[in-house]
């Protein structure tokens, strides 16, 4: 009888074992809204393409008064998140995490942060060079930008779905949200992270891994 039950145990650890294996890999999904589009291929057939949301051409300025555009994250993947220097609340959390994103992927030329003030009167460029240098930053991975307030708020809100905006009954007058945003080279947002707990942080990492893989094959 102990022989069954041994036996019966092994078939079990096989399947589960084999199942494992055959793990269809994750997808990342595409958020924002979405369209469907009709359009004709050769042949005169009729299909359906679906139109993603993609996050518009921007411009503003970093920590070294270089105009920014969407021409620097072009074929790559990157991760866009909203601070400012005198945040004294989530932000200290959210460049503690970021760091731990650029010192694994600071020699990686297919990815990019890209840090947005959103107290742009403040963070001029000097100020975001002296807080970048503070943090340790080299190199052009990690960028910090700064520009006009409302599109900043704009494509924060917009585009990358995140909340900013004044509120003088909070610690530093402005409240925003502390997501990471990652975004594919075509620049669909594939996922949004608390980017102020480490395991959130960790999950962020993984989906970069199969953005990456996806990037590396497609080429």
């Amino acid at each position: 009888m102990k022989i069954n039950v041994v036996q019966s145990l092994s078939v079990v650890f096989l399947v589960v074992a084999l199942a494992s294996c055959s793990k269809t890999p994750k997808e990342l999904p595409y958020l924002g809204n979405k369209e469907a589009v009709k359009k004709m291929v050769d042949g005169g057939k009729e299909v359906v393409d679906t139109l993603y949301h993609t996050i518009p051409d921007f411009e503003f300025i970093n920590q070294d008064s270089v105009k920014i555009t969407q021409e620097f994250v072009a074929g790559k993947i990157y991760i866009a998140d909203f601070f400012f220097t005198t945040c004294p609340t989530i932000c200290p959390k959210m460049k503690t995490q970021m760091l731990r994103i650029y010192e694994k992927y600071k020699d990686n030329p297919n990815v990019v942060l890209l840090s947005h003030s959103i107290d742009p009167r403040h963070d001029t460029p000097a100020v975001l060079k002296e807080f970048r240098s503070n943090l340790g930053i080299k190199g052009n991975s990690w960028q910090m930008v700064t520009g006009d307030k409302a599109k900043i708020y704009e494509i924060g809100q917009k585009s990358y779905m995140v909340s900013a905006a004044d509120d003088p009954t909070q610690p530093g007058g402005v409240v925003h949200s502390g997501a990471f945003i990652l975004v594919d080279k075509n620049r669909h947002i594939r996922g949004l992270y608390d980017g102020t707990v480490a395991a959130k942080v960790d999950n962020l990492m993984d989906d970069m891994e199969i953005l990456l893989k996806e990037t590396s094959s497609n080429k």
